[in-house]
């Protein structure tokens, strides 16, 4: 199987619970943590490529609820400083094989790029 690239923090228990199962799934996983490790708005954007970079924010995040988010969607360009500045802002886990993407804890999906 190749290995997959995942995006997490590991105190989040959504990125634990999707790594657990990989991981149970016997995937081979090349871990970057978003923590540790922040991403540029450069690397988001090309991370985000031409899928929809709304989908890459999280709902859960603070800031995405005081800002109202939902209602006023930041433009692409603010939500990549935004993102790069806050890394909890970003939906995690990302994983990733080849060209194929899951966001967040989508067991079906995770289940797909072990195949």
């Amino acid at each position: 199987m190749a290995k997959l690239k995942i995006y997490l923090k590991p105190n989040c228990t959504t990125c634990r619970k999707a790594k657990s199962l990989l991981l149970e799934l016997g995937a081979r996983l090349d871990e970057h943590d978003l923590g540790k490790d922040r991403l540029t708005a450069e690397q988001l954007d090309a991370l985000i490529g031409s899928g929809n970079y709304l989908d890459f924010l999280n709902p859960r995040n603070e800031l995405y609820r005081q800002r109202k988010m939902k209602h006023y969607p930041p433009t692409r360009d603010e939500a990549l400083k935004l993102m790069a500045g806050e890394p909890n802002l970003i939906r995690r886990p990302i994983v990733i094989r080849g060209r194929e993407m899951v966001l967040g804890n989508d067991e079906e999906g995770l289940r797909k790029l072990t195949r």
